[in-house]
């Protein structure tokens, strides 16, 4: 939610700053960089100091830093305050994700029901910003949140308590053929997919506001009218993460990830042409895809890592994503003035190929190979 708050607020910021939405939206590169490469150190912390203790910090961190970036009256105080939301923001996915799978009794369902909750934030951001800069002015957008995330600390101090990382047993995965997979060939395919993926899933929801607002403006023309829409097709994709949670304790990985990496790059080409209803229909169908496959590239990690290095490589993955996912500012500032979203989406969708690619040689498991002979 923290992380998507800029990208809603910024279409009621423009006067404030006197910058037109390209130059603004430049302005959180900062903050994507440092959501990514924070990532290392605090799955590092998180394993060899206290998971716990880095969520403090996660949560009093946010949320002191959104209130700064509230009360920004410059643009360097409003890149240091983005730039901070992202040193925080990064603690939560290596660290928290790693405690989520420490103690998961099965972790496809819960990873589904987590990323769940997280995209329904996703979600979130775009109606309550769009709701608060409305009625409120954009730093309400910023300040409010933060103080929930304080109160939310303070709640988390007292009801967490520390524990030691649970000792499981891992036993290496094996294919169809009963070959031990090739821990090689996982990282190669979760690393090009988080990466190209990382890409297209930042520039999509960085750019879904204005692109909604642009091709929706003869059905919408209220802004908390336009957020609440822009929400719904975030939402969408809480349901997917829901789904093929429970998708994933009933299967194995490659065939739920060639099937959504498949439908990406069609439903990116359609965005960059369509207007009206299509966007929402098309923009919904996309989040599901791009959601779903967040929970694919998590359970690669649990399912293959031993459970005292799941916050070292869940962190590795972030960092790539994440960093990877940096690149998308400087991609939207310099096409969308130049071709429009038009040729922003069509590049996004040759990229989104290239995640296919990666599913495709996604080694199969013996679960696959019993679905696929029952097919």
């Amino acid at each position: 939610m923290f992380m998507l708050i800029f990208p809603a607020a910024v279409l009621g910021m423009t006067q404030a700053f006197a910058q037109d939405y390209a130059a603004l939206i430049g302005l959180s590169l900062g903050g994507f960089i440092a959501f990514g490469a924070c990532s290392l150190p605090a799955g590092w912390l998180g394993d060899r100091w206290s998971r716990r203790k880095m969520m403090l910090v996660f949560f009093f961190g946010i949320g002191a830093s959104a209130i700064f970036t509230g009360v920004s009256s410059s643009a360097p105080m409003l890149v240091l305050g983005l730039t901070l939301i992202g040193i925080f923001a990064a603690i939560y996915h290596p660290v928290g994700t790693a405690m989520l799978v420490a103690y998961a009794q099965n972790r496809g369902r819960e990873i589904g029901i987590n990323g769940m909750w997280g995209n329904l934030g996703v979600a979130f951001s775009a109606l309550i910003t769009g709701l608060l800069v409305a009625q409120l002015g954009w730093r309400s957008a910023f300040v409010l949140p933060g103080v929930v995330a304080i109160g939310l600390g303070i709640g988390f101090a007292f009801q967490v308590r520390e524990e030691p990382i649970p000792k499981r047993a891992h036993t290496p995965l094996k294919d169809a053929a009963g070959q031990r997979i090739s821990m090689v060939m996982v990282f190669g395919v979760l690393a090009l997919a988080t990466a190209t993926g990382g890409v297209v899933f930042n520039a999509t929801t960085m750019t879904y506001p204005k692109l909604f607002q642009e091709r929706l403006h003869d059905l919408f023309t209220s802004p908390q009218i336009l957020g609440v829409v822009v929400s719904l097709a975030y939402a969408f994709g809480a349901v997917a993460q829901l789904s093929i949670g429970r998708v994933l304790h009933r299967f194995s990985l490659k065939w739920p990830f060639i099937v959504l990496t498949l439908c990406q790059a069609p439903l990116l080409f359609g965005l960059a042409y369509v207007d009206g209803w299509a966007v929402i229909v098309l923009g919904a169908a996309f989040m599901f895809v791009v959601f779903g496959q967040v929970t694919v590239n998590d359970a690669m990690v649990a399912n293959f890592v031993a459970p005292q290095w799941q916050s070292r490589v869940f962190a590795l993955r972030y960092c790539l994503s994440f960093g990877a996912s940096a690149t998308a500012i400087p991609l939207i500032s310099f096409v969308e003035p130049r071709q429009g979203f038009v040729g922003l989406y069509l590049i996004l969708a040759s990229i989104a190929a290239l995640t296919f690619v990666a599913a495709m040689v996604f080694p199969r498991t013996p679960a696959e190979a019993a679905v696929g002979k029952m097919a």
